[in-house]
This record gives C-alpha cells, sequence and structure tokens, in this order.
C-alpha cells in the first residue's frame, strides 16, 4: 500500500506550495544519490520526487486530495506524473540527468515522451430514492471527444506525418549544463512536436489536425441497490481517447440523490414522520406506514406521546451486495384537531375535569408532604 504523499514529505495537507518545495529541496539534498551512496538513499529519492510531483501540481494535488492515490495512478502513467514539473527551478546547482534515478539507465528523455492516457470524464447522474432502493440500469447521454475516424486519430490528411525536423523524429532535444558535479547533459520535450517526433503539414480536415472529434454518446449504467448519495461509479475506457493508441480515460458517474418529500436517510436507515390522532395516542391502535417496497404495519401503544420514535426492523434501504437492510424509524405526532363539534367538545370537557381533579389531587399531596418535612435553615 502507498504512503501518503503528506506524509513522505513531512507537511501538513494544507501546505503552501513554497512549504511543499523547500521541504523537498532539503529531502532531495539529504538523499539524491550523487551525494548519499546509501543502498535506501535511491529509493527514497525516487519516493520524495514523487510525492513533490504530485504535490507540486495544482490539478495532480487536487485529484489526490478528493480520490487519492486512485485519482493519480489511474489517469498518469509513472511519466506522466513528473510531466511539467521543473525540478532545476528547485536546484539551481542542478543534479545529473533527474530522470536517470526515477526510470532507470538512459532516462525518459533519450526514449521521447510516452503516449499520455485518455482524459477522465464526469457526469453527474439524479435519482430518486426509490430508484436507489431498487437499483437498476439508468441511461445516461454525454458528450466526449473520440478519435477521428478520418485520420485514424493522426490528425493528418491521408494519416502521413512527417519527421520533426527539430528533434529528428526524437521527441527531444538534448543540451549541456554546468551543475555541482560537473558538465551533464540534460533533455526535455521537443517544443516543436511536443515529443511525438513528427509534425503535420496536411492537416485532417475532419478533425482540422487534432486527431479527435466531438461524439455524443449513449450508454447504460448499472445502478447497485442501497447506493448512496454523491457514489462515484467508475466506467472504464469510456473516457477520452489517449495520444497515439494510449489507453481512453475512464467515465465517473457521480450519484446524486434527490430530496424526497417524505423520507429522510440516514445512512441504511430511513426516517419519517407520521400524524395521529388523541384518541389513537390515548387508547392505542394498528396503523398503516408506508415503507419503500410496501405498507407496513406499526402498533400505536396506549399513552403514546406526541414525537415517540418507532423501530420497524429491516425495512430501510438495503446495503451494498448483501441481503441485509436498515430500519424504518417512525416518529408519531400528536395532531390537535383544527374543527371540533360538539360532541367532541363534552368529551374534552369531562376530560379536563378529570384532569384538574388529578392535577388538584397531586398538588395537595405534594404540599402536605412539603407540610410535614418542613425545617427552617
Amino acid at each position: 500500500m502507498k504512503k501518503d504523499y503528506y506524509e513522505i514529505l513531512g507537511v501538513s495537507r494544507d501546505a503552501s506550495s513554497d512549504e511543499i518545495k523547500k521541504k523537498y529541496r532539503k529531502l532531495a539534498l539529504k538523499y539524491h544519490p550523487d551525494k548519499n551512496k546509501s543502498p535506501e538513499a535511491e529509493e527514497k529519492f525516487k519516493e520524495i520526487s514523487e510525492a513533490y510531483a504530485v504535490l507540486s501540481d495544482d490539478e495532480k494535488r487536487k485529484l489526490y486530495d478528493t480520490y487519492g492515490h486512485e485519482g493519480i495512478d489511474s489517469r498518469f502513467s509513472r511519466e506522466d506524473i513528473f510531466s511539467g514539473v521543473n525540478f532545476g527551478d528547485i536546484f539551481s546547482e542542478g543534479f545529473g540527468d533527474f530522470f536517470d534515478f526515477i526510470f532507470g539507465g538512459g532516462g525518459v528523455g533519450r526514449k521521447g515522451r510516452r503516449p499520455r492516457r485518455g482524459s477522465d470524464l464526469r457526469f453527474d447522474l439524479k435519482i430518486t430514492l426509490e430508484e436507489a432502493f431498487k437499483g437498476g440500469e439508468k441511461l445516461v447521454s454525454f458528450s466526449k471527444l473520440e478519435t477521428c475516424e478520418v485520420c485514424g486519430g493522426t490528425g493528418a490528411e491521408k494519416g502521413l506525418k512527417k519527421q520533426c525536423p527539430k528533434c529528428r523524429g526524437s521527441g527531444n532535444i538534448s543540451f549541456t549544463r554546468q551543475t555541482l558535479f560537473g558538465v551533464v547533459s540534460q533533455y526535455a520535450t521537443c517544443p516543436s512536436c511536443k515529443g511525438s517526433g513528427e509534425i503535420i503539414t496536411n492537416p485532417c480536415k475532419s478533425c482540422n489536425g487534432s486527431g479527435r472529434v466531438q461524439v455524443r454518446r449513449k450508454l447504460k449504467v448499472k445502478i447497485p441497490a442501497g447506493i448512496e448519495d454523491m457514489a462515484r461509479l467508475r466506467i472504464e475506457g469510456e473516457g477520452e481517447p489517449g495520444e497515439a493508441g494510449a489507453h481512453h480515460g475512464d467515465l465517473y458517474v457521480v450519484v446524486h440523490i434527490k430530496p424526497h418529500e417524505f423520507f429522510r436517510r440516514e445512512g441504511n436507515d430511513i426516517l419519517c414522520d407520521i400524524y395521529i390522532t388523541f384518541s389513537q395516542a390515548a387508547l392505542g391502535d394498528e396503523i398503516e406506514v408506508p415503507a419503500l417496497d410496501r405498507k407496513a404495519k406499526l402498533k400505536i401503544h396506549p399513552s403514546t406521546q406526541t414525537h415517540t420514535v418507532f423501530k420497524l426492523k429491516g425495512e430501510g434501504m438495503p446495503y451494498l451486495n448483501s441481503s441485509r437492510r436498515g430500519n424504518l424509524y417512525v416518529r408519531v405526532i400528536v395532531k390537535t384537531p383544527e374543527k371540533i363539534t360538539h360532541e367532541m367538545r363534552a368529551i374534552f370537557e369531562k376530560m379536563a375535569e378529570q384532569e384538574k381533579k388529578v392535577s388538584e389531587g397531586l398538588f395537595e399531596k405534594i404540599a402536605k408532604g412539603v407540610k410535614g418535612h418542613s425545617r427552617i435553615f
């Protein structure tokens, strides 16, 4: 299991870019294999360099903070993680070819930049609580870039390209610089061909030389029963195409469950309010309450107070990939009648007289008790 990038560099999760850069420089000077000959130094240097490459890039850092290592590994190859990171900005003295230590002999620069996998896409899907309860399939429609069929993704008319004259097809340009350890050769992506080693002289008219066209895609997404709000469903290979035949990215469907007019959800439990009458609260009753898939029986005990909560076991949301279900919690609210008939008034007046007698008797008992145990302070 990979270690946390923030822990590797020894910085907090809200550390600024400058703090991350300073910490990395300190650790890199300590563990760089040109200076530290211990067996574990090279591996440690690779570890801190990967952490810095991610946390120093705003886009990569945001992905890591949101999705962890999965967000980085699913989108970037090992070489792509270091793409665009200016290590020379950190070490004005310079080290040897940085990528020699990260990727092994020769360095990635000499081989040219590897084609990058396609970008991941996000689709926000709204479903009802009932759909989340039952699960099933939902049809989603979204726009995405796809490889141009006319040029096969090359971006060139008839699929033809020419060798880049600046880098002579290598995809990189080399230069030397004086460093703390002497003169070293370093490599950078060719600015003319952007590392592909080829240039387009006659752009494809269908895609205007980009190698990609905008298309509308429809597909069915399987919703598991019991899915939670903001859950992410990964559809592999349904993202945008990669460069030069590299893998497609993935589609992430983010599920949003609409508010329900009657139920509230807490984890796998469902909560609701039910109104009952004075007589039901006083005498008790058996009533039907709506659950998500049927009508459930609820026994109201005599002398039930308003806001009493009853539990109906196993009437809540299903657990993912399980036959278990949460509970339904019903809160009863005793409703005061808005209109009172003559018969009802007579009954309530009689009840009021009885309640008054009970209250007076209780008061007299309390008063006698106080009088019998009085004391002077």
